[in-house]
């Protein structure tokens, strides 16, 4: 749904505001784009997220005190909607990173993709990577609003059966919501699923968000790897089903590495959340993933000036590693009519 036409979603849903503001937050709606923009701010903290619901709900940008630390290259909003490339936030799913071949088991059951309705597309190697939802047009905008207690928030919807090309490359009925939450200079991302199948509904969902350190090269940036294990992969970047300790001492130098990484046993602080981080010339971006994100990618490769922490319900290929009994502990599944909710949030420091 169009947002420039919200009369059938203020019918169902009550109206949601053109801007909703206090003396620190604002939220609002960002016309003059070419495309329509939510914009979150927090005055204290100089920030700003921008969010584009109808370009799969990607925060596409993020600046703290003037300075964008989410990378996209394109030189405006309306560019990249008009031809997508994976920047910003995209959100992955229902599974995340490849399927090793255009099928998957889940629930003991075999179910093979499409590649005639054009609802995914394909890596280098020909496998079905990233999902249904990465360029989704139809999130509706439930929620726009800003509070002294809470911070600007945005939330909106998804209903993922509404299509039926999604709905024929993955038959389980289910509703989203992600909220973006700007609140103290922090941004978090919290994703809530609802199963409305009648069977058991299998989670693999991630973000494959893309930071940078503004005016510090990439050579010199360091890297907090807080994870236990790093999985195998083999030739087409699909897990083996065998794992081996994370070597080295954290943080690690990304100068001469290159990464494209998949990590399991992800170290959690006394809070709760797991803190991946990436440091240069003394600014710092953290990602904390909530505990029902236990796998992280990690993604940079060389010459290019960005950095991917990626929060995963599960590893690469999840839904078949499961099947055939590898990394079977993992697989997260929702009980009909019930809610899946976890967050991951984005932190900044010396900016």
């Amino acid at each position: 749904m169009a947002l420039m036409r919200p009369t059938l979603l203020a019918a169902l849903l009550g109206a949601v505001p053109l801007m909703s503001q206090t003396a620190n937050y604002s939220a609002e709606r960002v016309t003059g784009l070419g495309i329509e923009v939510l914009a979150l701010r927090d005055a204290r903290a100089k920030t700003e997220v921008r969010i584009a619901p109808t370009a799969g709900n990607n925060a596409y940008s993020m600046k703290v005190n003037g300075q964008e630390i989410f990378f996209f290259p394109q030189s405006s909003v309306a560019e990249w909607a008009a031809r997508p490339v994976m920047a910003g936030n995209p959100f992955l799913a229902p599974w995340a990173n490849r399927i090793d071949g255009e099928s998957y088991w889940v629930n003991g059951k075999h179910y093979r993709l499409n590649p005639d309705l054009g609802a995914y597309r394909k890596d280098g190697n020909g496998l079905p990577i990233h999902g249904l939802l990465v360029n989704a047009k139809d999130w509706d905008v439930v929620a726009l609003q800003a509070s002294d207690a809470d911070g600007a928030v945005a939330t909106s919807r998804l209903t993922h059966h509404r299509d039926p090309a999604r709905a024929a490359q993955f038959p389980f009925a289910h509703t989203i919501e992600m909220t973006y939450r700007l609140r103290e200079g922090v941004l978090g991302v919290e994703t809530a699923i609802v199963n409305e199948s009648i069977a058991p509904m299998p989670v693999m969902i991630g973000y494959h968000t893309y930071y940078q350190i503004p005016g510090v090269p990439r050579d010199q940036w360091t890297v907090n790897v807080a994870a236990r294990q790093h999985v195998t992969l083999g030739p087409k970047l699909t897990p083996t089903g065998e794992t081996t300790p994370v070597a080295g001492a954290s943080p690690v130098p990304l100068a001469g590495t290159q990464l494209d990484d998949v990590y399991t046993e992800l170290r959690q602080d006394a809070s709760g959340w797991t803190p991946f981080w990436v440091e240069g010339g003394g600014k710092r971006i953290t990602v904390e993933y909530g505990p029902r994100y236990t796998v992280s990618v990690l993604y940079a490769p060389p010459g290019r000036e960005f950095i991917c922490f990626e929060p995963m319900t599960g590893v690469t290929n999840q839904f078949n590693l499961a099947h055939e009994g590898k990394f079977a502990g993992l697989l997260q599944s929702i009980a009909p009519g019930a809610r899946w909710v976890e967050s991951f949030r984005v932190k900044t420091s010396g900016f």
